[in-house]
């Protein structure tokens, strides 16, 4: 897909969570690039940072409880510079947001109308009566098959996925540049999953918007994506185009996240499982390869003390030199992937 300049760029961007009074990083050294007409997704375990990138980007974190530094450049201007009052600005209008869980994310005591036109009331001087037609207009978009109903309805009234239409509703109501979502089809059944990625999809090439796409499903990123960014303990290990990353992973997390999906031609039953867990902030590692611990086959030497990323080819680049001599415990003595 062809892309202009990109319009958001993420330079050294490190946030880090107080406990106990002490601060602990829960991404670092973050620097991503996002451009009209494409889908960015991030992908990863649960805690590796995607949603913590997320809300970072919307200016969600408490500040007394909250240490954030580096630059987020969006059309030239420094999201992280601004006060509340600046970020609300952006949020809505230019940035638009899918919460992962539609339910906690709606106000269970409004009208669906009343939800959705909150947004156009801050940021729009539209009418109250054009303010009621772009809700059934939005409403209609996003595939609700009985606009006028559902909008005078509650939240609790809905199904799981007519609250999440409802919800891209509202992050799409001004027409912002930049959508952002998160887990957008997390417990939706794969038909409805389905639905929800064609709206997406429909809604990027209409307004010609940037979407960073957090999951963890790898199908997902298959049929939707652009280009890939893996995450793993709050830091980028590989970025690439989604067939640099699904035909040529590089690092040992993205292969073994690859690995392991269900594979048609795999005559084995059993999957493959990546050992151990994403460490918690206190015990993230400082040094080293974080994701090292999780691959002890590996020899400590093949591993760089500060790893950093490397571009193997245009576009793909790796975090770590150990990709070079990786290989899963059953490959060893066999030749290297």
């Amino acid at each position: 897909m062809e892309t202009t300049s990109d319009f958001l760029n993420i330079k050294d961007v490190n946030t880090a969570f107080k406990i106990n009074g002490k601060y602990y990083d829960a991404i670092s050294h973050i620097n991503l690039t996002v451009h009209h007409d494409e889908i960015l997704a991030i992908v990863g375990e649960s805690g590796c940072g995607k949603s913590t990138l997320a809300t970072t980007i919307m200016g969600l974190h408490d500040p007394s409880e909250t240490k954030i530094s580096g630059e987020i450049d969006f059309e030239g201007t420094d999201l992280l510079k601004l006060d509340e009052a600046g970020y609300n600005k952006f949020r809505g209008a230019k940035i638009g947001m899918i919460f992962q869980d539609p339910l906690s994310a709606l106000n269970p005591l409004k009208r669906i109308e009343d939800q959705i036109s909150e947004v156009m009331t801050y940021h729009t001087k539209l009418t109250a009566e054009q303010k009621h037609n772009r809700v059934l207009e939005l409403l209609k978009e996003v595939g609700i098959v009985d606009p006028k109903r559902t909008a005078h309805q509650f939240p609790h009234q809905l199904s799981g996925g007519m609250r999440q239409r409802v919800i891209i509703a509202i992050a799409i109501a001004c027409k912002p540049d930049l959508i952002i979502a998160d887990e957008p089809t997390t417990a939706l059944d794969v038909t409805i999953q389905a639905q929800i990625l064609d709206v997406l999809r429909k809604i990027q090439a209409e307004n010609h918007a940037g979407i960073i796409l957090i999951t963890h499903d790898l199908g997902v990123v298959a049929e939707t994506a652009d280009r890939v960014a893996v995450m793993y303990a709050g830091q980028i290990v590989e970025e690439g185009s989604v067939e640099q990353i699904f035909n040529t992973p590089k690092h040992p997390y993205t292969r073994s996240l690859l690995r392991s999906m269900p594979q048609r031609d795999n005559q084995n039953d059993d999957l493959y499982v990546i050992q151990g867990n994403v460490p918690s902030l206190q015990k993230m590692p400082q040094i080293g390869d974080r994701f090292a611990p999780r691959i002890p086959w590996v020899k400590p030497e093949e591993h760089e003390k500060n790893p950093t990323m490397h571009e193997i080819e245009p576009g793909h680049e790796v975090r770590c030199t150990c990709y070079k001599s990786f290989s899963f415990p059953d490959q060893v003595g066999s030749v290297k992937a």
